[in-house]
């Protein structure tokens, strides 16, 4: 696609949230990213136009049979008024990832960085200025086509809309309790679990809905297979550190290949820290704990950066994780991590982009 993106500006603009009032991705901006597709014309009208909703018809694919991919990435403002977005080429790469495993035609890479930068540009305005909060920017496709019946549709709507959000969880790095799961199956392999879909986050929703009435914060999801091997949080990667030894579950087709762990590996390597993507049981987790060797446990995601597990709660035993305080390599991580997003730190992975 070489068409410029044109621009049309809302003239009726919303009231700005103050930083202190913003919570999780309940307020949008003035304008959003939209850009079509027909198999004819492959991907055409790059857009910023004002937020408002799309009309679609009773029969448009996506409502029937979810053929849709998401990514998530932030913008920060640093002290320095500059904005930045935090290591948008990976989310570029897995957003096309997805759409080959949706059946979706890819889109131009330069095009989805553009129209990142472009509607960031726009609503500049909107993105908060207090460390903890920043510009959530959230880029879908759905498919548009209106059609009955199980095959790829032929029309899509690529669109990205952007919220201005605080701390994914309300109580911020306080340690969770996490409940594993083992009688519910989220993903297997071939399946979509490495696959940023939304039928991917509906597989998971009635496991957290049950953990969450039970007051656990999240779950974690043990393999589909043997219920016996650790995978992913509800919406993160995890972490453990066992024996000075950080350990996570590898990229072997069941979890997300998540950017803030991709992040976190890079940063523990660098540190000199002994790292091992591979599997482990649940058992092994309960082993540790029993003999004092499982020292730290912790999630890794765009919305909540860092989140460290005091609890783990399994067939009915609470496995307390480092006293329920937040570790010193958790904790580490997310200074690090923080203060490269919002331009405190050196950047030596070339890992911000500024708008």
């Amino acid at each position: 696609m070489t068409e410029p993106i044109r621009i049309t500006r809302t003239t009726s603009k919303k009231e700005k949230p103050k930083d202190k009032d913003l919570a999780f991705g309940n307020v949008f901006t003035d304008h959003m990213f939209v850009a079509d597709f027909e198999e004819e014309k492959g991907w055409y009208d790059p857009r910023v136009e004002p937020y408002a909703p799309f009309p679609l018809d009773p029969a448009t694919a996506v409502l029937h049979y979810g053929q849709s991919l998401f990514e998530g990435l932030k913008a920060f403002r640093g002290r320095d008024g500059k904005i930045r977005l935090f290591r948008p080429q990976k989310h570029v790469e897995r957003l096309n990832r997805t759409a080959q495993r949706m059946t979706i035609p890819p889109i131009e890479p330069d095009l989805i960085l553009k129209s990142w930068t472009t509607l960031v540009d726009v609503d500049r305005d909107w993105v908060p200025s207090s460390v903890g909060t920043s510009l959530y920017i959230r880029p879908t496709v759905i498919a548009s086509e209106p059609f009955l019946g199980v095959r790829p549709a032929k029309q899509y709507l690529y669109y990205v809309i952007v919220s201005p959000v605080g701390p994914y969880y309300p109580e911020g790095l306080a340690p969770t309790r996490i409940k594993v799961i083992d009688n519910y199956v989220r993903a297997v392999a071939g399946g979509l679990g490495e696959a940023k879909t939304s039928a991917n986050y509906a597989a998971s929703l009635y496991a957290a809905e049950e953990a969450k009435h039970e007051g656990f914060t999240q779950v974690l999801w043990l393999d589909g297979v043997q219920h016996k091997y650790i995978e992913e949080v509800g919406t993160s990667n995890i972490m453990l550190k066992i024996a000075d030894e950080v350990i996570t579950p590898p990229l072997a087709g069941t979890i997300l290949a998540g950017v803030t762990r991709d992040t976190s590996l890079a940063l523990l390597k660098s540190w000199g820290v002994r790292v091992a993507e591979r599997p482990i049981t649940i058992d092994e987790v309960v082993a540790a704990a029993d003999k004092g060797s499982l020292q730290e446990v912790w999630a890794t995601g765009t919305a909540a950066v860092i989140s460290p597990v005091g609890e783990l709660a399994y067939k009915g035993r609470r496995i307390v994780v480092n006293r329920g305080k937040i570790g010193a390599t958790a904790q580490k991580l997310y200074d690090t991590i923080v203060a490269i997003q919002y331009g405190e730190a050196p950047d030596p992975h070339g890992w911000t982009l500024v708008v």
